[in-house]
């Protein structure tokens, strides 16, 4: 399983066709967009696809739909599936729906809501993987309860994990999953810090999971690419611009910000999960202003930023 984590993997919004009614067919330009840009790897439904908000009999469709068009883009293309859930049996249900479109590999969290104990998050991880796809855990504190070093050491021993996603924002944590990841050929270690994507891959993760990349996918990949040939001036040049993009959450955070501006380039429906909104037409404007600085790396262009 080699190659899952490896440079950028975009997690991707959930295009929809009416708020929480998800639609693989409006996918289509950003699909085009991400590939243009030299995107080969995709995560659906996670955070940024606000996986745990849209319903669960909805996500198999839309899985398998934007699957089939991904791989008709990049053939050797990857998809992953985030099947979070607040619980063991909801993730299993989640995953088993997943399935259905063959995905590379299933990403999962511990279980949402609750706290649980190390045990319980454990029990969790070998409940799903049973199931005979390969996992990446999810380490996202902001949403789960937090992966520990107890719990990651008991997941790399587990053969059906194959990597680890960190969030977390803490570096003694990544670099806990990064030694640990050391002792067992094929577990992969990915940085979802966006402000410390150079950092991650200086310590030695193996790729980037910026949700900015769906709206600046050249950037992450660039940024990996300057890490790649040793060219650490572009590593940090690009970082501050990566840097700089996350202040759209500052004019609203989540989802939605970025949503509205790929609407208003003409790449993906505004629509979100209930109960997130839409984002105002001043919001907009505010969001573009924001992200202008970054130039040709978005989607949109420089010059097709639109105020609305």
């Amino acid at each position: 399983m080699n190659g899952l984590l490896d440079g950028v993997v975009v997690p991707m919004v959930t295009t929809m066709s009416a708020p929480g009614v998800p639609d693989p067919d409006a996918a289509g330009p950003l699909l085009r967009a991400f590939a243009a840009a030299g995107v080969r790897r995709l995560m659906l439904l996670g955070s940024n696809g606000e996986g745990p908000l849209v319903r669960a009999d909805r996500t198999a469709a839309y899985v398998a739909g934007v699957a089939d068009r991904w791989r008709a883009l990049v053939p050797a293309g990857v998809i992953l599936v985030n099947v979070t859930a607040p619980g063991t049996d909801e993730a299993r249900h989640r995953a088993e729906l997943a399935a259905v479109a063959s995905p590379d590999a299933l990403v999962l969290s511990p279980p949402i809501y609750f706290r649980h104990s190390d045990a319980e998050v454990v029990a969790h991880y070998a409940a799903v993987a049973a199931l005979g796809l390969p996992i990446v855990a999810y380490n996202t504190p902001r949403y789960a309860t937090p992966l520990t070093p107890s719990t990651v050491d008991s997941l790399v021993a587990m053969p059906g994990i194959v990597g680890a996603k960190d969030s977390s924002g803490d570096p003694a944590m990544l670099a806990h999953l990064l030694a640990a990841a050391g002792t067992r050929t094929g577990f992969a270690v990915s940085q979802g810090d966006e402000q410390a994507l150079g950092a991650a891959l200086r310590a030695g993760a193996s790729g980037i999971v910026p949700g900015i990349a769906n709206l600046a996918p050249r950037l992450a990949v660039d940024l990996v690419a300057a890490h790649d040939q040793g060219d650490r001036a572009e590593v940090d040049r690009l970082q501050a611009l990566a840097t700089e993009l996350t202040r759209l959450h500052s004019v609203r955070p989540g989802v939605p910000s970025v949503k509205a501006l790929l609407a208003s380039w003409g790449l993906c429906p505004p629509h979100a999960a209930p109960p997130l909104l839409a984002c105002t037409p001043d919001e907009l404007r505010r969001l573009a202003a924001v992200v202008r600085p970054i130039g040709a790396y978005l989607l949109g262009g420089h010059d097709d930023a639109k105020e609305g």
